[in-house]
């Protein structure tokens, strides 16, 4: 079941999301964006971190300029008949291979959706790279490996309607909360 997200305070919020355009920025910059105290913001960036809400900081390269070609988008779906015992080690078996090697999936969380458990997003060099997770894909047998699905995105085409970046998600972010027009 889905959950409602808990609502950041204001200035929760807007910090958020003037770290998701720019994390580089230092405490006294964001204070100036924000109309706030550098101390405020320092506080408030201790206290989103310490409560989880920013997970981390990282940049948003351009994956074509930096030698991946394509990124993927996969559905998967369990085999019907694994028990709560195997659905738990299957989850296990695929953290553990997630860790172990370097790997080209950025993110795998199960779901609902068009009868599938789950979707994993990937980027590759090549299209032989993107088939060698395939292969390695099937090799879970708790999988329905021939039920899988996935949609590739050309990092080459010329044409991009959005692009993967947060800035966007940032002036959303500034909307959660507010009371819906009609």
């Amino acid at each position: 079941m889905l959950q409602k997200a808990a609502f950041l305070k204001e200035i929760e919020r807007r910090l958020v999301s003037e770290l998701m355009k720019n994390s580089h920025r230092s405490d006294r910059e964001l204070a100036k964006a924000l109309a706030v105290s550098q101390p405020t913001v320092t506080r408030v960036r201790a206290k989103l971190e310490k409560e989880g809400v920013i997970k981390e900081y990282t940049i948003l390269p351009d994956f074509k300029k930096i030698g991946y070609s394509l990124m993927a988008i996969t559905l998967v779906k369990l085999k019907p008949s694994l028990t709560s015992e195997i659905a738990e080690k299957a989850r296990e078996t695929a953290r553990e291979s997630l860790r172990k090697e370097a790997q080209e999936v950025f993110m795998l969380e199960r779901g609902i959706g068009s009868s599938y458990d789950g979707a994993l997003l990937s980027l590759h060099e090549d299209y032989e790279s993107y088939l060698d997770l395939k292969r390695r894909l099937a090799q879970f047998d708790f999988l329905k490996v021939s039920e899988t699905q996935s949609f590739l995105i050309d990092l080459n085409d010329e044409v991009h309607y959005r692009p993967l970046t947060l800035a966007t998600l940032a002036k959303h972010l500034l909307t959660l909360g507010e009371p819906k027009s009609k």
